[in-house]
């Protein structure tokens, strides 16, 4: 008679694969699945009890930005609690590797401008003992980890390393410098990255900026240079690219002469998890369509969660597209506050916003949300379009004049936006749609877009019906692992390793809003937890136990979208 470590016991099995559910056992040893069936439990060290539970693989989460936190939270959350199992890192062109030991600040300070990760956490929460590519996925390798993580290579380190700054941002590479890049970059894939990643929007429409304001390195990198790294992917015959802001044409392109898989954000219905305005989303899948028909391998990651916001003008950066708000929102709160109070400065932000200028974080129905100062508690709840009509005044003074009494610690909330149903069922069934994009870890004083999974399953599929949970696993696991070159995991069958989920069906949701002051240097987050998981496990090991988390950190670097 098999011996198992564990059993899952009783549950109703759905397996990645788009197999009708079916119940059944799971038994696992040595962290892989041994067999699936209906098992005698008398020599199980171990036996869950899933009656009445979904049984299914854990998620995988392609956009995140975990790649300082995993050092200080294993467990990747807000992602990790949420059923995601495997995180990729470095995307969207940023990262800290490779990079040269005087560069490290100046690396910490971008990531806090255009991903808002904590400065404070990084530089006490890193242990920087890397300088290559290679060292780099060492070091996460060696780290523990309570998920999954497979890493891009990132662009803007790799350009940053080679040319220096202001090199990088002024012009195309010299001969000798393409070559090294070209070099570094193989060099990543050998060690075993998934690709390469890049923030390629241009200058109008960027709201992602390094921390003096300026475009970032591959925001105005040379299309050249571009196309001689997606040769290098061709050449390897590996690997994949995820961009943010391309063009159609240069996606195409860079699929034409990568000849590998593009990964491009993003497929919403009104924009994006920067909140930058999307293409019609009908018209961006017939592109996508089209693409795959011509034998242009696209992807798009599509967002399936609202797209809200809580932030304040202490730490928002997300105005940055825009002249006069990037320069009143740089530095400090003190020279915020100051530049904000500037009658010159107030001038010049109503005469940008007098043509009607609105954003989603910024317009008439943007609520405010809590106030510290004793004679503006009476405004909770109201809009600042309200407020404005009261007072007699711009929206823009309405805003600023609430925010600059509280120091800028006022919180705005955005108005939620609702999408029909028809809109949200044509973006998740998409055949090229593969859904996300968390941003985990970035971001995290306004969104809380990690909870993507609990919400889709719970709120699109449970109470909208607006696919099968069969077909939701598989785009949230499998689709997810195929379009991101992960070759063992994203499935039940045996003989995978055991990222396995256990939920409650009917109990799942997504808790409320809440501020933890859990990141290193006592900086505070914005977080959301789900309810209904009752076991979550990676490679066969339990990580969370009904909502706590057990300290296990069984997670593991997959190099060329395996364990090794």
């Amino acid at each position: 008679m098999p011996k198992f470590d564990t059993v899952i016991k009783d549950g109703t099995i759905i397996d990645g694969l788009r197999t009708a559910r079916y119940k059944g056992d799971i038994g696992i040893v040595d962290g892989k699945i041994a067999a699936i069936g209906n098992i005698n439990t008398d020599t199980a060290d171990k036996v869950i009890d899933a009656e009445g539970k979904i049984v299914a693989p854990g998620i995988i989460d392609l956009h995140t930005h975990y790649d300082s936190q995993i050092y200080w939270d294993p467990w990747c959350s807000i992602s990790g609690w949420h059923g995601v199992t495997s995180v990729v890192i470095g995307n969207c062109g940023f990262g800290f590797a490779p990079c040269k030991p005087e560069d490290q600040d100046r690396s910490m300070q971008t990531m806090t401008r255009n991903e808002a990760v904590p400065y404070e956490s990084m530089k006490a929460g890193m242990p920087w003992d890397w300088e290559t590519f290679p060292e780099f996925l060492d070091s996460i390798d060696r780290t523990p980890k309570g998920v999954n993580v497979l890493s891009y290579m990132p662009l803007n380190p790799l350009m940053h390393y080679v040319m220096g700054l202001p090199a990088a941002k002024e012009r195309g590479a010299n001969e000798e410098e393409l070559a090294e890049m070209k070099r570094l970059l193989n060099e990543g894939l050998d060690a075993g990255a998934c690709g390469f990643s890049a923030q390629l929007a241009p200058a109008e429409i960027e709201p992602q900026r390094d921390h003096d304001g300026t475009l970032m390195i591959t925001n105005t990198m040379q299309k050249s240079d571009l196309m001689a790294l997606a040769g290098v992917l061709r050449d390897q015959g590996r690997g994949f690219i995820q961009c943010i802001g391309a063009s159609r044409e240069l996606t195409e392109e860079m699929a034409e002469v990568s000849g590998r898989p593009i990964i491009y954000n993003v497929l919403a219905p009104l924009t994006d998890q920067h909140g930058t305005p999307m293409m019609d989303y009908k018209d961006a899948i017939r592109w996508l369509e089209d693409c795959n028909k011509r034998g242009l391998r696209v992807h798009a990651q599509s967002m399936s969660v609202e797209n809200d916001y809580q932030y304040t003008l202490e730490d928002w950066n997300l105005f940055d597209t825009h002249d006069v708000w990037r320069e009143v929102l740089m530095g400090t709160p003190e020279e915020r506050i100051k530049k904000l109070s500037d009658p010159e400065n107030r001038r010049r932000i109503r005469e940008f916003c007098k043509d009607g200028w609105r954003s989603l974080a910024f317009d008439d129905d943007l609520i405010i949300g809590v106030t510290y100062h004793p004679d503006q508690t009476e405004l909770e709840g109201m809009t600042i379009g309200e407020l404005a009509k009261e007072r007699n005044c711009t929206l823009v003074d309405a805003f600023l004049d609430v925010s600059l009494k509280d120091d800028l610690k006022t919180i705005f909330v955005t108005s939620p936006r609702p999408v029909a149903d028809e809109i949200l069922r044509d973006i998740i069934t998409s055949d090229s749609a593969v859904p996300g994009l968390s941003d985990g870890g970035a971001h995290t004083k306004f969104q809380t877009l990690g909870r993507y999974p609990t919400d889709l399953l719970s709120n699109l599929i449970r109470d909208r019906g607006l696919t099968t949970l069969e077909e939701a696993h598989w785009r949230l696991s499998t689709f997810s692992a195929m379009a991101a070159g992960i070759q063992d995991r994203g499935f039940l069958k045996e003989g995978a390793p055991a990222d396995i989920l256990v939920y409650d069906f009917d109990k799942l949701h997504v808790g409320e809003v809440e501020k933890a002051y859990d990141f290193p240097a006592g900086a505070w987050r914005l977080v959301q937890r789900p309810h209904g998981y009752e076991h979550i496990l990676v490679n066969g090991v339990e990580t969370f136990t009904n909502g706590e988390c057990t300290g296990a950190t069984p997670g593991q670097l997959l190099r060329f979208g395996n364990a090794r």
